[in-house]
């Protein structure tokens, strides 16, 4: 089976969540570091909410921070772009017999509307949603939780995912892993070799 993830694989939303982190921690009059980024950065949401709750001093509950996330969101994924040439290796995989599925963080809605955007709904057996788990995809366990909810083993799963975070869960799970080259990530971009199987510029390699 191949198992894709959403943001920054599939469509081109990581810029999405770095406007709205900007937002939210400027409206704070706090910027925008690494340490931020790295505690916030492919998580579900509950989770980012209560490094943010800590990491701002914030008097929010976590449940006023998701929701002012949320409303900084807002149909943003009704706009988001695809990445060249995915739908041509949708394609490919499923006139290939393979089998098809989604890993993701994205909240269900938002990925359920870029799905709906470009009709990719259809190419997939099923989307698994890391919020539905209660788990952040940067742990192994995670993938193993995933692999179990599809009815597969990891090792009879092909993951491809850009954050090398997601990368080295997915590996360590047992899983083969391909890496896709995001500019979001240029800064971890050398830490992709290490952390995939095999790491790739754009889907066209895959063709």
């Amino acid at each position: 089976m191949y198992l894709f993830d959403l943001d920054g694989t599939l469509v081109d939303s990581n810029g999405i969540w770095t406007n709205v982190d900007r937002t939210f921690l400027a409206r704070r009059g706090m910027p925008y570091t690494k340490e931020y980024y790295e505690g916030v950065a492919h998580t579900i949401l509950p989770l980012a909410a209560v490094f943010t709750k800590e990491y701002c001093h914030l008097d929010e509950s976590c449940e006023e921070i998701v929701r002012e996330w949320m409303e900084l969101a807002r149909d943003s994924y009704a706009h988001v772009a695809l990445k060249p040439y995915a739908r041509e290796l949708l394609d490919k995989l499923t006139a290939d017999g393979e089998r098809l599925a989604v890993f993701t963080s994205a909240v269900p809605s938002h990925c359920e509307t870029a799905l709906e955007k470009y009709s990719l709904r259809p190419y997939f057996e099923r989307v698994v949603f890391a919020h539905d788990l209660g788990v952040d995809k940067g742990t192994a366990d995670a993938f193993r939780q995933a692999c179990a909810q599809l009815g597969v083993a990891p090792k009879d799963c092909v993951f491809l995912d850009d954050s090398v975070k997601s990368c080295r869960a997915a590996k360590e799970a047992g899983l083969y892993v391909i890496g896709v080259y995001d500019p979001f990530f240029e800064g971890t971009k050398h830490e992709m070799p290490d952390a995939c199987h095999r790491f790739i510029n754009s889907f066209a390699e895959l063709l």
